[in-house]
């Protein structure tokens, strides 16, 4: 874009709201693996007792599922009140929400005590945590994307993706040291409950940091203009965040829905389903299987920011498609090194496909935030992220198991996850890039009406949906230098 960059904000400021932003998602998404690893491990045991083995596996990972179903909900909630009240209030919520609910799954009764009720309770305390954790991302992305310097905006607001691997990584940590102190039978019976407690502890730690951090600066500017437009004329009612989005931006969500099929299916094919995979197919140990995870969650952590800050001097789309294609051809290396049996190769199969997964995952942070206006933001990138989720994320372990058990090979699941891939490779392949976009564009406060192309296509608007003043507009519109990028 031909507008200039924004003044970076203070260095220990920016840091502050980084830091922020990745420990409330670190705590939110060891709530969220930490099902996914209990699910795997231990929860058809104690909450379906009456299934086969691999039938109980079925179900535990159908409850697990229920969790994404409610992350559109959250992602409609907290998106709406997001882009009316301020990102930090919701973040507050969501952070307060997944860690009551995960705390209460520590002191749930199983099935040996009080019968059916055991699983309905568990799935009950999981649209929670979905529901939770639907609102918990497009806030903490925001946040670190309207403070930090545009410049380096795909580094900074790459640090709370680097929550999901820290959780994954907390959270298989606590399982594998559990698993290897504890007999087999102790931890089947108290021993489980410990890592869920621990998220009361991880909550406070999260409050404290987060009730500490400002306002987002784009959101307070975007709040103010649009004060300044209903005093200076006739009253105009100001459409919904998701009527907006839907109305303006439907093709950014379709893009953001797309890109995020073969980043989120691929994740937990890798991360969760493996734990399946590795300990009936290939005979590996529960506990050879956490820290083959443990070891590449840990790279995986290290490698986001990198990805991330790669993005910002070649685009967002070249790193996305690096990631998408790269993780497609890994599939069939991916299962042949784990059938091997050995940890070496375990660990060399799964660290692989986290970097790889990196590659998405590290600019989607940036590229999403760059497409919405300010006011419909947090709705437009939570809408596009999780609404992807119920189809990609939420069924991937529970079609792997059933292609398992249907197949008894791993070729059908390395097919499902390169058809995703695939799918992934044309949403990014046709969506513009964002790299320089200004996250102030729109909010001029002059009411003329004055056409220009958006770099998403169509009418450059403001946040409330009407068309963007001259200045904006001029903006908004893709320089000659950055059209042949697109």
């Amino acid at each position: 874009m031909s507008s200039p960059a924004a003044a970076p904000p203070a260095p220990n400021n920016l840091k502050r709201i980084v830091a922020a932003s990745l420990i409330g998602t670190t705590i939110e998404w060891y709530d969220f693996f930490l099902y996914g690893s209990a699910a795997a491990l231990v929860f058809n045991k104690l909450f379906f007792p009456d299934s086969d083995p691999l039938v109980g596996t079925l179900l535990s990972f159908l409850t697990y599922a229920v969790g994404f179903a409610a992350r559109p909900l959250g992602a409609l909630v907290f998106g709406h009140f997001g882009d009316r009240l301020g990102r930090k209030k919701l973040l507050v919520l969501s952070l307060l929400l997944m860690g009551g609910a995960t705390f209460a799954i520590g002191l749930l009764p199983t099935h040996a005590t009080v019968g059916s009720a055991a699983p309905v309770l568990l799935t009950a305390l999981r649209l929670v945590q979905g529901f939770a954790l639907g609102g918990e991302w497009g806030g903490a992305v925001l946040l670190v994307s309207e403070h930090g310097d545009a410049r380096r905006r795909g580094f900074w607001a790459s640090w709370p993706q680097t929550g999901a691997p820290a959780g994954q990584l907390l959270a298989t940590g606590v399982l594998s040291l559990l698993t290897a102190v504890l007999s087999e039978s102790a931890f089947a019976s108290w021993g489980w409950r410990i890592p869920f407690l621990l998220s009361g502890v991880l909550v406070v730690v999260g409050l404290w940091i987060r009730l500490s951090v400002d306002e987002s600066p784009v959101f307070r500017q975007a709040l103010a203009q649009a004060e300044c437009r209903r005093k200076a004329g006739p009253a105009q009612a100001e459409q919904l965040p998701l009527v907006s989005v839907l109305r303006h931006h439907w093709r950014d969500v379709l893009v953001a829905m797309g890109a995020r099929m073969a980043e989120n299916i691929s994740y937990y094919v890798i991360t969760a389903f493996i734990l399946v995979y590795a300990t009936t197919a290939a005979d590996v140990s529960k506990q050879t299987a956490l820290n083959a995870v443990l070891i590449a969650s840990a790279v995986h952590f290290a490698v986001i920011p990198a990805w991330g800050a790669l993005s910002d001097r070649i685009g967002r789309r070249p790193v996305y498609l690096l990631g998408a294609v790269g993780i497609g051809l890994w599939m069939f290396p991916f299962f042949a090194l784990v059938d091997t049996g050995t940890f070496g190769s375990l660990v060399l199969a799964v660290t692989v496909g986290l970097v790889l997964h990196g590659a998405m995952y590290a600019p989607q942070a940036a590229f999403f935030s760059e497409m919405f206006a300010t006011r419909m933001r947090y709705s437009g990138a939570s809408i596009g992220a999780q609404f992807a989720s119920v189809a990609a994320g939420a069924p991937a372990p529970l079609i792997a198991t059933a292609l398992l058990a249907d197949y008894d090979s791993s070729t059908p699941i390395a097919l499902y996850v390169i058809a995703a891939a695939l799918v992934t490779v044309v949403a990014v392949g046709v969506a513009q890039e964002t790299r320089h976009r200004d996250l102030a564009d729109g909010e001029a406060a002059d009411g003329e009406a004055v056409r220009g192309q958006a770099v998403g296509g169509g009418p450059a608007r403001d946040d409330t949906g009407g068309i963007a003043s001259g200045a904006a507009a001029e903006r908004a519109r893709p320089s000659a230098t950055d059209a042949r990028t697109m």
